[in-house]
């Protein structure tokens, strides 16, 4: 019989990377998630009953540990950008990593991949930064043989990056920004499912890794990079930190009072988290280690930001008629 990956948060932006991935590898792929009825896009990636959601918490032991049986290897994808009600960043990113790493060994897991972030630190300014650092420490801890992943910002067709800052520049001629001195190393999401692949079938040494990809680039040059791409002019305008306090603040009273329904576009956490440099660290684990070479941005992001063009896919034919001679 064919081995069984469970994937915790398969159905998210990197899960579902994994999950196709893994399915390609003729491995049966369990994709665990809260709401199973959203995630049956997955199962496509693999022959008939290949790929299936199922049901689980990550809140709840008895959830996590019946998504798990009978599994051979364990991906935990699940991470929030918002500490909102239940879901906080630490009942999320440290008490579920720590139970999905608990629960992995209590069940004979062969192999656990747990995906973090570059950030995570105990000191962190952030809330997110320390809670993830909490998760990966709980980890190691429960189960010293896992691979952790730490990537930079990840993008890539689904991603809530560059689609969103893309979309912003449809209504006005300034883009705002919160750390455009910041610098980050965007890695995209196929090289880090194929990192989390190593992981799964044993071909990654236990310990962190972090992964980067070949640009090391400012806030405001990705966004300048992100409008080349979508031809656009926009102001890139970088907001005063005053500001963009006093602005998360309002968007944080806002989820609060709505309970999360209404959108956040920027969180006081967020703030902290982008006053510090996400880029790979000097003498981390990272793909070299892996033997993999992570695409550039430039070889990806034309391939679905041609959307927020003026004139979509037909921009280049715009482009080219204007030089027909009459």
């Amino acid at each position: 019989m064919s081995k069984l990956v469970t994937i915790y948060g398969g159905s998210g932006f990197v899960g579902r990377y994994v999950a196709r991935r893994m399915a390609k590898q003729g491995w049966r792929v369990r994709v665990a998630v809260r709401r199973p009825n959203e995630a049956l896009f997955v199962k496509p990636y693999g022959a008939v009953g290949q790929v299936e959601p199922i049901l689980c918490n990550i809140r709840d032991d008895a959830s996590v540990r019946a998504a798990m049986q009978g599994a051979d290897a364990v991906v935990n994808c699940v991470g929030v950008l918002l500490s909102i009600g239940k879901n906080s960043f630490d009942a999320v990113h440290a008490e579920g990593a720590g139970r999905v790493a608990k629960i992995a060994t209590e069940e004979g897991v062969n192999q656990l991949v747990h995906i973090s972030a570059i950030g995570a630190d105990p000191e962190s300014p952030s809330e997110y930064g320390r809670t993830k650092a909490a998760g990966e420490a709980a980890v190691q801890a429960a189960y010293p043989g896992a691979v952790i992943l730490r990537p930079s910002i990840v993008f890539g067709q689904e991603d809530n990056f560059f689609n969103r800052f893309a979309g912003m520049t449809r209504f006005g001629p300034v883009l705002p920004i919160v750390g455009a001195d910041t610098k980050f190393q965007p890695v995209h999401v196929d090289d880090v499912a194929a990192a989390v692949e190593k992981g799964i079938l044993g071909e990654a040494e236990a310990g962190i890794y972090e992964l980067g990809g070949p640009n090391v680039e400012s806030f405001r040059e990705l966004m300048q990079r992100m409008l080349d791409h979508i031809q656009r002019r926009r102001l890139v305008l970088n907001l005063p930190p005053v500001v963009a306090r006093v602005q998360a603040w309002a968007f944080d009273m806002v989820q609060t009072v709505t309970g999360g329904l209404v959108p956040s576009l920027l969180s006081r956490d967020q703030v902290k988290n982008l006053g510090v440099d996400n880029v790979v660290s000097e003498g981390a684990k990272s793909f070299a280690d892996l033997k993999i070479e992570p695409k550039a941005m430039d070889a990806i992001l034309p391939d679905y930001l041609w959307r927020f063009r003026d004139s979509g896919q037909y921009a280049d034919i715009t482009a080219s008629a204007k030089n027909l001679k009459t």
